[in-house]
């Protein structure tokens, strides 16, 4: 897994698992935690119960959310199993040793910390849920649990970077109509009415703008290192039949 550096903090563990160290095979080689593949069952829950032993909590205890693309938030103050997963697209905690995480395969992950208040979030940011707001809506849930927005850090893990990311003429507009300041995300591309995304410098400009403490960027791209990432959109270009999921995960010690 990999860390960063401003999330190395008294009480709190964290990983951005790469696909590196578990048993899956094939197209899912190897530590697939995606509970949505076609990967067998078994697999998953093993690889899914590396990762939390890696962070320190028991493998029930470890949880996910039934992702939608949304801004929705919801608090764990408890474990549930896979079967009553909400709905949601960002976690947030106080409980300790629970880790909380997200899925992702190009999407942009975020885990935030106030350290202070020992309070956590782990939210999951494509082009739809970065756009409606799920990065501040995760800072605003933190808040109600205690934490101050000036305290808060938030990394950036590996996600789909501006290089390797080329949207359509309808997603251009979509965003310059439901925020303007976005513009200078999209770097031209060589087909006439694309442009290159920069994902990630967009989720950073939306963080920063909604006055948290400290943003970091781990700059690694799903995409462009198929030895260490599941990537969708490689997938598809691929035509491959699917492809592995990380997870992002943080926990209270």
């Amino acid at each position: 897994m990999i860390e960063a550096p401003s999330l190395k903090l008294d009480g709190i563990r964290h990983g951005f698992f790469t696909r590196e160290g578990g048993v899956s095979r094939g197209l899912y080689a190897s530590l697939n935690g995606g509970t949505g593949s076609n990967d067998g069952a078994a697999a998953v829950a093993e690889n899914r119960a590396r990762m939390a032993a890696a962070l320190g909590v028991a493998a029930e205890r470890f949880i996910t959310a039934y992702q939608i693309h949304s801004p929705t938030v919801v608090v764990a103050d408890r474990p549930w199993s896979g079967d009553s997963r909400p709905r949601a697209d960002a976690i947030v905690t106080r409980e300790r040793g629970l880790a909380i995480g997200i899925t992702t395969a190009d999407c942009g992950p975020i885990l935030f910390a106030d350290a202070a208040a020992q309070i956590i979030g782990a939210a999951h940011a494509g082009w739809r849920g970065a756009l409606s707001g799920v990065a501040e809506a995760t800072v605003e849930a933190m808040e109600r649990l205690g934490a101050e927005r000036g305290r808060i850090r938030a990394v950036l893990g590996p996600m789909i970077r501006q290089a390797s990311y080329e949207v359509g003429p309808d997603l251009i507009a979509r965003f310059a109509a439901e925020d303007p300041d976005s513009t200078g995300f999209f770097a031209p591309a060589e087909r006439p009415g694309h442009a290159m995304f920069d994902l990630g410098g967009f989720i950073a400009a939306r963080l920063l703008r909604a006055g948290i403490g400290a943003v970091e960027d781990l700059a690694l791209c799903t995409y462009a290192d198929p030895e260490r990432f599941y990537s969708y959109r490689r997938s598809t270009h691929r035509a491959e039949a699917d492809y592995g999921r990380h997870v992002n995960a943080i926990a209270l010690a």
